[in-house]
Order: C-alpha cells, then structure tokens, then sequence
C-alpha cells in the first residue's frame, strides 16, 4: 500500500533531516515509528504527506507516486496531527462537513459516521460549538474524528495520545484496530512504546535520521541479540547506538 524507497530529505537541500529511508505499510497492518525527539518521525510524515519534497528517493501509495494525481492521493489517507489545527470560525459540525466535502462523502455516509463518532468521543452536545471553547484534548477529538470520518485506506497518526483522556485513548484505539480489519493500512508515530507494542504489527526504529531497526518485536530481538527484549529495551539501544 505505501512505499517509502530510499527516502532523504528535510527542510533544506543542503542538510537533508532524513536518509535512505526504505519501508512499507501494508493494507491491514499498523507500523510504528518511533525514535526520539528530532530522529526524523515527523519529518518522514511530511515528506509522505507532500508538505515537503524528497530530495532523493520515492514514495508510492498503491503503486502511484503523489505527483502524478495529487488530489486522487490524499484522498485515499487522513492525517491525525500532534498539534490539532482548527478553523476558529468554524464550529466542530461545519468541521465535519468541510472534510465531508473535501472527501465527496454521501449525506447519507456522513449521517451514520457522525453520529457513532460524536457518541463514542462524547461529543454529541459540542456539535455547534467553536474551538476557541475547546479544551486541548477535545480539540484533539475533533481532529481524530474527522479522520475517521473519511474511513481512509491509509491513516497516518502523529503522537494522537497527547491531551486525550484514558476513555478518548481506549475508543481512538479501538477504532484503529477496526479500520484495521476492514483492511486499512496505519502509520503510528508515538512515544507511548508500550501501547505500540502492543498494537502494531511492525516497526521502524529512527536514530538521528536513519533506521537503526525495523521488522517485527521478534525479528528485532534478533537483529539486536536481545531476547525476550520489551520494545522499550530496543528503543533504548537503538537511541543510543549500541550495538550487539
């Protein structure tokens, strides 16, 4: 479904943040990044997204490059960022609506997914409030719940958890493991190792720009010489260089 090959790249040129990145994300399955603050996490979301362009490298998205039908593209994901970005004029339904639009979901679809996601985010009675009254996590909800509006076949999460409450937690998660089964692909960047380890299938471990592991817990338990190793473990030897 996604394919990142020998991806480098940043904000300058010159000083590439990113380098020789190569992995996938198959329909299904939930993949992890992780690494420390400035190991690159969000930059590679970027680079994926298109807010920035690869120096060297590709990314394809069932086969199709961004830049040869950039609108047919973004379609097919949604984007949970760590920073929620609202419109202030906008109230939390005419959210919902804009993506509705900018995706060409049905009235019908949008009905149906609203409802659930209003209810399982107990949003339902903050339909026609604006942002500016929102808490940081219910602002976080807005943005979890336009994503799942769209029902994407590829999500991509950056750090979700930050600001949401254990129940917002338990229902953001539970509701990626559905898109899951209904065959999504899913790119988890977060800090919380032992949720991830706990729901994702594969991943990819950064270190100053470059994958210092990646592969399944126990293909990485391999790769490290560490067996029986948490994720936590190997993160912690991959931040800081160690070698077997």
């Amino acid at each position: 479904m996604l394919e990142v090959k020998k991806l480098t790249g940043g904000y300058s040129a010159r000083q590439p943040v990113i380098h020789d990145l190569s992995f996938t994300v198959s329909p299904g399955e939930m993949v992890g990044l992780i690494g420390l603050n400035g190991a690159g996490k969000s930059t590679t979301i970027k680079q994926i997204l298109g807010f920035l362009r690869p120096k060297e490298g590709e990314i394809r998205f069932n086969g199709h490059r961004m830049d040869e039908d950039p609108a047919a593209f973004k379609k097919k994901l949604a984007y949970i960022p760590e920073t929620p970005y609202l419109y202030p004029e906008l109230t939390l339904r005419e959210h919902l609506e804009l993506t509705a639009m900018a995706y060409g979901i049905s009235p019908q679809e949008v009905e149906e997914r609203t409802q659930r996601l209003l209810e399982l985010f107990q949003m339902k009675s903050k339909l026609d409030w604006y942002p500016g009254t929102f808490s940081k996590g219910m602002r976080q909800k807005v943005m979890v719940m336009a994503a799942f509006l769209v029902e994407p076949s590829l999500l991509i999460v950056d750090e979700p958890f930050i600001g949401l409450d254990p129940l917002a937690i338990h229902n953001l998660l539970e509701w990626m493991m559905e898109l899951k089964k209904r065959g999504a692909g899913i790119l988890l960047s977060t800090h919380v190792l032992a949720t991830a380890e706990q729901n994702c299938d594969r991943f990819v471990l950064l270190r100053e720009g470059r994958i210092a592991l990646a592969g399944t817990m126990d293909e990485m338990r391999r790769e490290a010489g560490m067996p029986g190793a948490s994720l936590d473990e190997l993160f912690i030897r991959a931040a800081r260089g160690s070698r077997p």
